[in-house]
């Protein structure tokens, strides 16, 4: 089971990241703490304080199109967001 999805980069959680060391990551729904916390530990080398996550359902969507109305739903997805130790980073342009 691959835990971690993918990091989540917006203006937010970079301001977040740089004033209290918390960085967000989309993670598996059916992770854990434990492992969400492993998992960051082995892919960047760094120690976890916390980690906190939230559940996101998917929501409805329709457009309108010249074929009609077309309605979906967004994909549910789990979020993670950890809270290194002190002194920790995570840099995620250094492979850029």
């Amino acid at each position: 089971m691959n835990i971690i999805v993918k990091p989540v980069i917006t203006e937010k959680m970079t301001a977040i990241g740089e004033k209290l060391q918390q960085y967000g990551f989309i993670v598996d729904k059916r992770a854990n703490k434990l492992q969400i916390k492993d998992a960051i530990k082995e892919l960047y080398g760094v120690e976890v304080s916390t980690v906190n996550t939230m559940n996101y359902a998917g929501k409805r969507k329709s457009r309108f199109t010249k074929t009609g109305v077309i309605a979906g739903k967004t994909s549910a997805f789990k979020k993670a967001v950890v809270t290194l130790a002190d002194g920790e980073t995570i840099d995620f342009f250094s492979n850029i």
